[in-house]
């Protein structure tokens, strides 16, 4: 089955419109470390002259930071407002006046005078929501997630940040959507148990759903796929490298999974995936692309590109020809599940 996102007073959004390849903007939000405009300025462009359509970003993404060069860059590249957008709510921007804007804070060096907590209610979405059309200069925004619901993040205060969400901030989504303010809504998170529980409450179009269904890991065909296609939800993936080890292999010297050390029986595992890549020619950044997206229920993947020469590699990875017999040989090494859908374009 096939993912649609459709109703009937508002624009249909499909598969097709979000491309194979997003651009996640948490970098130039000064992920880690601090970006120059200029350099913010050249990655967007890149992006956009490489064909790229959709673009995703948060308030919490350098808080503001993000949203703002995103914005500028698009309303001078994109006048016509023809890029798909999504932000997020669920984090509001509150002052901080004595931060050291020079050290990072919550991951960000931003030199933004503010920091993002955490508010799912129904005022907080609504706030959220005017404050990143003003940073984000347009008029509408295309698909509204709400940001890193679940235990992984919330961990005792879960259940309460949930009740939050589902008693306020999902009804002022769901508004938003039925007025055609938004196109579509849906969740951005780390973990398929929050997007489970949420399904069972909740109309959702799609989900933007960070590493679980990678060259890596495939529980995610268990239940959470079956459900999001019963339920025509699409997924676009972030994270499609698992933080970084399904870029590098597991010959680098900083090998990171899942946003931590990569433990010795996950760099096992990309060491023999390496294998097969070296034996069929295949580079291992390549198959990690490409993979996700023979499911029909992906959309898009969205692997983190902090340069206009990052933009470039992903556009010639997805275009990379990967013969049959190297899914195949995975399968049949027992290195990805023989029930996962294979990429079939090469």
């Amino acid at each position: 089955m096939t993912c649609t996102m459709e109703a009937e007073d508002r624009r249909t959004l499909s598969p097709a419109m979000l491309g194979p390849l997003g651009f996640g903007s948490a970098p130039i939000g000064n992920l880690y470390q601090a970006m120059p405009d200029d350099e913010a300025t050249a990655t967007v462009e890149a992006a956009w002259q490489h064909g790229l359509r959709y673009f995703d970003t948060a308030p919490h993404y350098g808080f503001g930071l993000s949203e703002k060069r995103l914005g500028e860059t698009l309303a001078r590249i994109d006048p016509g407002q023809q890029a798909i957008v999504s932000t997020k709510v669920g984090r509001l921007l509150a002052p901080v006046p004595d931060a050291d804007l020079s050290r990072p804070r919550q991951g960000f060096v931003s030199p933004e005078p503010v920091e993002s907590c955490f508010d799912y209610s129904y005022d907080g979405v609504m706030r959220s929501w005017e404050a990143s059309r003003e940073r984000l200069r347009r008029e509408r925004i295309d698909i509204l997630y709400a940001h890193d619901l679940g235990e992984m993040t919330h961990g005792e205060d879960h259940a309460e940040r949930l009740a939050e969400f589902l008693d306020g901030g999902y009804r002022a989504m769901r508004e938003l959507r039925d007025s055609g303010a938004v196109d579509a809504i849906g969740l951005g998170v780390n973990e398929t148990a929050i997007c489970e529980t949420v399904l069972g409450h909740a109309d959702l179009d799609l989900i933007l759903l960070a590493g679980r269904y990678t060259l890596l890991e495939q529980d995610a065909l268990d239940g959470f796929l079956p459900l999001c296609a019963a339920r025509n939800v699409c997924i676009v993936l972030g994270g499609p490298f698992n933080s970084g080890i399904l870029a590098t292999g597991a010959k680098g010297g900083d090998l990171h999974y899942n946003y931590a050390p990569a433990p010795p029986d996950i760099v096992a595992r990309v060491a023999a995936i390496e294998a097969v890549c070296e034996a069929h020619g295949v580079p291992l950044p390549a198959a990690a692309l490409q993979f996700p997206l023979a499911h029909a229920q992906i959309a898009s993947v969205i692997p983190g590109t902090r340069t206009p020469g990052q933009i470039c590699s992903a556009t010639d990875l997805l275009a990379v020809p990967i013969p049959p017999d190297f899914w195949r040989e995975l399968a049949d090494r027992q290195l990805i599940r023989t029930d996962a859908p294979l990429p079939q374009n090469n």
